[in-house]
C-alpha cells in the first residue's frame, strides 16, 4: 500500500489558502521566538559568565512542557482549535511585551518566559491537529517537511539575524519584535483559518485525567507509534550545540554573531535536508531510511572532539541537522495512527518527551562545560545519541499505521 501512495507535490500543500495562513504565521513566530532566545542568552551569558546559568536559561524555553505539554495540550481536543490558538498568541504577546520593558529584573523574567513556553503546549498542539485536518495522505507528510522547513528557516533568520541585531540594538528590543510577531501570527490565524467545532463533543469529554491517561495508553500502547516518538525524542542530543553555541563561540574567540551562527548552523542544514528528502525521495523509501538517518545525524558531532575551527565547525552542525530531516517522516508516522478526537493529547505527550529531552540535554551538557570544553561536551552527547538509536535500526524501518477509531469523538466536519 505504501509503495502506491501518490507522491505529493510543494504546491499541493500551498493550494489550501488555509495551509497558508497557518504557515505565515508559523514563520513570524519561530523567527521571533529563536530572536528572544538569543537575546536571553546573550544577556545572561553577560552577566553571569557562566555556561551552566547559560543552557539554563536556554532549557527553561523548554522545561514548563512537563506541565503544560501534559495537562494543557488536551484543551485542543476540547476546544475550537482555532479560538486555542489565538488566545495563546495574544497572551503570549502580552506577557513578552512585559519581559521587553524597562526595569525587568532576569528573576522575573524567567518568570515571564515560564508561563510563555507553557502556553506552547496548546497553541501547537491545536496547529498540529488543524494541520493534519486540513492535508491527508503525503500531503501532509510533504506539509510536515513544509512546517519542518519553516521552522529551520525562521530559526536561521532569527539566530543569524538575532547576534546582529541583539549586537545593533540590545536585548529587550529583540523582545518587543518577538512579542509583535505574536500578535501578527494572532491576526493571521483569526482571518485566514475557518472556524471547526471542538474535536470531542461536550457529552463525550473527560476529565484531564483521564484524557491524559487514554491518550497515553494509545501512544505507548503502539509499537508503531511508540517507536516513531522516541526517535523523535532523540532531538536532543543533536541539538546540544545551540544550548552551547555562546561558550562554544566564545571558545573560539568569537562574540554575538558568532554565536548566532552557531545557532542557525544546524537548522539551515535541517531546513536544506527536509525540503530534498521529503520532496524527492519516495514515501517507501523515506520510512525506511528513518532509523539510519537518526544515527548518522548524531554520529556526525563525534568530529568536534577534533577542536574544529569556527568554519569547520558550522559545516558538521550543518550536516547533522540536514541529516535530522528524519524527524518528518517519524512526525507523520506518529500523527497518521492518531485519531482525530485524539491529536490533541497525544501530541501533546509526544511534544512534552521531546521539550523535557532537550532541557534535561541541555542542563546536563552545560554542567559538562565545568570540566570539559563545548566541542568535547558536543561530541560525547552526539555519541550517546546514536548509540540510543541504534536498536531501532533492526526494526526495519517505520510504517504508515492505519488511523485508530475516534473512540467517542465528535465528527470532524473536515
Amino acid at each position: 500500500m505504501e509503495a502506491r501512495q501518490q507522491q505529493a507535490r510543494f504546491r499541493d500543500v500551498f493550494a489550501s489558502g488555509e495551509w497558508c495562513a497557518i504557515w505565515a504565521a508559523y514563520l513570524l513566530s519561530i523567527a521571533g521566538d529563536q530572536l528572544a532566545k538569543v537575546a536571553l542568552t546573550v544577556l545572561v551569558y553577560q552577566r553571569t559568565g557562566s555556561a551552566l546559568w547559560t543552557a539554563l536559561t536556554y532549557a527553561l524555553t523548554y522545561l514548563p512542557w512537563v506541565v503544560g505539554g501534559l495537562w494543557l495540550s488536551g484543551l485542543a481536543d476540547r476546544y475550537p482549535r482555532r479560538a486555542v490558538m489565538v488566545f495563546c498568541d495574544v497572551a503570549r504577546a502580552a506577557l513578552v511585551g512585559v519581559m521587553a520593558l524597562p526595569g525587568v529584573p532576569l528573576l522575573a523574567m524567567g518568570a515571564l518566559l515560564f508561563v510563555v513556553t507553557l502556553l506552547n503546549a496548546p497553541f501547537t498542539s491545536a496547529r498540529s491537529a488543524t494541520r493534519a485536518a486540513i492535508l491527508t495522505g503525503d500531503s501532509y507528510t510533504l506539509g510536515v517537511a513544509v512546517s519542518t522547513v519553516t521552522m529551520q528557516v525562521g530559526t536561521v533568520l532569527g539566530f543569524a539575524g538575532g547576534g546582529a541585531v541583539v549586537a545593533a540594538l540590545g536585548s529587550r528590543e529583540a523582545l518587543a519584535v518577538d512579542a509583535a510577531t505574536f500578535a501578527v501570527s494572532a491576526v493571521l490565524l483569526r482571518t485566514g483559518v475557518r472556524v471547526r467545532p471542538a474535536a470531542t463533543r461536550p457529552g463525550h469529554r473527560e476529565s484531564g485525567v483521564r484524557q491524559l491517561t487514554r491518550g497515553a495508553r494509545l501512544v505507548f500502547g503502539d509499537r508503531q507509534l511508540r517507536s516513531a516518538m522516541l526517535l523523535g525524542w532523540l532531538m536532543g542530543f543533536y541539538t546540544v550545540p545551540e544550548a552551547l553555541a555562546v561558550p562554544y563561540a566564545v571558545r573560539l574567540g568569537g562574540g554575538a554573531v558568532a554565536a548566532g551562527l552557531v545557532f542557525a548552523a544546524g537548522p539551515a542544514g535541517n531546513a536544506v535536508g527536509s525540503a530534498v528528502f521529503g520532496r524527492l525521495v519516495p514515501p517507501p523509501r523515506r520510512l525506511a531510511w528513518t532509523p539510519a538517518l537518526a544515527v548518522l545525524c548524531c554520529a556526525v558531532l563525534g568530529l568536534c572532539a577534533l577542536r574544529l575551527n569556527l568554519a569547520v565547525s558550522l559545516a558538521v552542525f550543518a550536516v547533522s541537522g540536514a541529516l535530522g530531516a528524519y524527524q518528518i517522516t517519524a512526525n507523520a508516522a506518529f500523527i497518521s495512527g492518531i485519531p482525530d478526537g485524539r491529536r490533541g493529547q497525544a501530541f501533546g505527550l509526544a511534544s512534552t518527551g521531546l521539550q523535557v529531552s532537550q532541557g534535561v540535554a541541555y542542563v546536563v551538557a552545560g554542567a559538562a562545560t565545568f570540566s570539559l570544553g563545548p566541542g568535547a561536551v558536543i561530541a560525547i552527547m552526539g555519541a550517546l545519541g546514536a548509540v540510543s538509536a541504534l536498536p531501532f535500526i533492526s526494526r526495519q524501518g517505520l510504517r504508515m499505521p492505519a488511523p485508530a477509531a475516534d473512540e467517542g469523538a465528535g465528527a470532524s466536519p473536515d
